[in-house]
């Protein structure tokens, strides 16, 4: 439903079935409930005794990995372990996302690329093209690139997703083994040009799944996010000038054709059903003429020529070296620029704190108390969230309304002009402050970002997030508890704007903000609202808020470590 202010009558729309999900794994498994819960507010209540991060009612983290889940039944053992069970689709795709090897585990599906400290730019992955015969080994070489990189996370994108549909006459060849599936017009070199350049500018796209067996695409799509390194491969890799001007570095894999034949005949008979006489005479009609006429001379393009495929690691290992320097110059690792990047500079217009009374001052007096219990913490945190989301909802433009009371007489009010309000929050203590946008916007809907700092490199990560598909028709009131150098909400907020909403529809509220993290944002978006109860000056060397409140998770949902007298 469209969100809509109490006070104010406006039309609601939408459906929790046009959400947008996007799940990546943290460690070992995603688990995903097919059951909306775009409605549910934070419930301090079912929370698992864990140190490490744990949203509320959406994400848990244990020590083996992260839990996706929603709508447990609150039991007291429920409390401590929550699981969901998952849909076969959903098994699908978080096997196609994941790549184990060496005790460590590669996320396909991708995330944002990460953003500078100046002016919340992207910072530009790494593209990888890789060409080579049928089955040259063109797979085989970019997973041992990926393992030798020891990089988290990267995206693999197939050239044969992109097949083109089959109309019915092409069908009847296709199961005849006389479509020619190595030709260029094959692919829809449209779609495959489109899809990269938005994996290049960080976007959510949407990657068609082709089924060998049935020679068409299947209902369901694969959803992927640029990364740190993008990797495209297909035997026709460097066919397209536009892809190949994308490219950073192309490799072709060059395996005898002896070897390719006898992998060809293995993987269609084996695992894609066909007959031998069947494949020999596609091979020879089609396979082999392709590849001198359209494959080789794309070598011609190749920066690196990589014999034997997979078994070469000398190759491999130069790509590798290449790739690393190449990260290192772009750089990925931003978060301590942010902390000391804006030190000095006036407070931005787009700041709006709320006013200091002694009703806040006396609310924030509790919260910031270390020594105040947990239930009391929880009720005057609510009372201030309330406050805030009104404050923040006070700034959206009103016009002038005129309606009858009940008495006869004519009072002259406003109105919201804003009629579709979406509350988005940042797991786990932006979700703290769902209630209470729920308790003052009607049927608003609700969208989800989990953002997680790497315990390796103090670096945000986006790992999930389900926003309504239309959200770029809203304005969206961005939720975190707090805010201390701006990080996560920068890329938040740039996860937003991919999602095409405007930038000046974004308004960003918090209990708690650094100065330091107020500049950040406000230098990168300076369009978006930033709204809050009180400002602090300054932030440790955890990236803690000084005076501050702690850690507002823990201490919401009862989680955090004993104090050291």
């Amino acid at each position: 439903m469209a969100g809509k202010l109490n006070k104010f009558e406006t039309p609601s729309s939408a459906s929790s079935d046009s959400d947008t999900e996007l799940a990546l794994e943290l460690s070992e498994q995603v688990f995903l409930d097919e059951e909306d819960y775009s409605r549910a507010p934070a419930s301090p209540t079912t929370v698992p005794n864990v140190r490490s991060y744990r949203p509320p009612s959406t994400v848990v983290v244990s020590p083996a990995g992260i839990v996706i889940s929603s709508n447990i039944a609150k039991s007291p053992r429920a409390r401590r372990v929550r699981t969901a069970s998952m849909s076969q689709s959903t098994k699908r795709t978080a096997a196609e996302s994941i790549l184990h090897a060496d005790r460590r585990t590669i996320y396909t599906a991708g995330r944002p690329p990460w953003y500078n400290c100046t002016g919340g730019q992207e910072v530009e992955p790494f593209l990888i093209g890789i060409c080579g015969a049928s089955a040259s080994g063109k797979t085989t070489v970019a997973a041992k690139i990926i393992e030798s990189l020891n990089i988290p996370w990267v995206t693999i994108v197939s050239m044969d997703s992109f097949y083109k549909v089959l109309n019915e006459k092409q069908h009847v060849a296709a199961e005849r083994n006389e479509y020619n599936f190595d030709h260029p017009d094959a692919f829809d070199m449209e779609l495959l040009v489109k899809v990269l350049q938005r994996l290049r500018e960080g976007k959510k796209v949407e990657v068609p799944i082709y089924n060998y067996v049935t020679h068409s695409r299947e209902s369901r799509t694969k959803t992927m996010y640029g990364a740190n390194v993008i990797i495209f491969e297909g035997i026709l890799a460097f066919y397209n000038a536009d892809v190949v001007r994308m490219l950073d570095m192309k490799v072709f894999v060059d395996t005898d054709a002896d070897i390719r034949l006898a992998r060809r005949l293995r993987r269609d008979i084996v695992q894609r059903g066909r007959d031998l006489e069947g494949v020999l005479k596609q091979y020879m009609t089609y396979v082999k003429p392709a590849y001198q006429n359209y494959i080789a001379p794309c070598m011609a393009h190749a920066d690196i020529i990589v014999p034997r495929g997979g078994e070469n690691k000398v190759a491999i290992q130069l790509i590798v070296q290449h790739v690393h320097k190449q990260l290192q110059l772009r750089g990925f690792k931003v978060r301590e620029k942010l902390a000391v990047a804006h030190i000095g500079q006036p407070l931005p217009d787009s700041l709006y704190v709320l006013k200091d009374t002694p009703q806040v001052q006396g609310l924030h007096t509790f919260i910031r108390n270390k020594d105040t219990s947990r239930d009391e913490f929880i009720f005057y945190s609510k009372r201030l969230m309330r406050l805030v989301i009104e404050f923040a909802l006070s700034l959206l433009p009103y016009s002038h309304l005129h309606v009858d009371t009940p008495q006869g007489f004519i009072y002259q009010g406003r109105k919201c002009d804003v009629e579709k309000i979406c509350g988005v929050s940042i797991l786990r203590a932006g979700e703290t402050m769902e209630q209470a946008v729920c308790d003052v916007c009607k049927d608003i809907r609700i969208g989800k970002i989990l953002i997680q700092t790497n315990q390796q490199t103090d670096e945000p990560e986006l790992y999930y997030l389900r926003l309504p598909k239309d959200i770029k028709d809203y304005r969206v009131i961005l939720m975190d508890a707090t805010v201390a150098t701006g990080a996560a909400a920068i890329m938040a907020i740039r996860v937003l704007l991919d999602h095409d909403v405007p930038e000046h529809n974004i308004s960003l509220v918090s209990l708690l903000m650094a100065e330091i993290g107020v500049h950040s944002i406000a230098y990168a978006f300076p369009q978006v609202k930033i709204v809050t109860s009180a400002l602090d000056p300054e932030i440790n060397e955890k990236f803690y808020v000084l005076p501050g409140i702690g850690n507002f998770g823990d201490r919401y949902f009862g989680t955090e470590p004993p104090y050291d007298e």
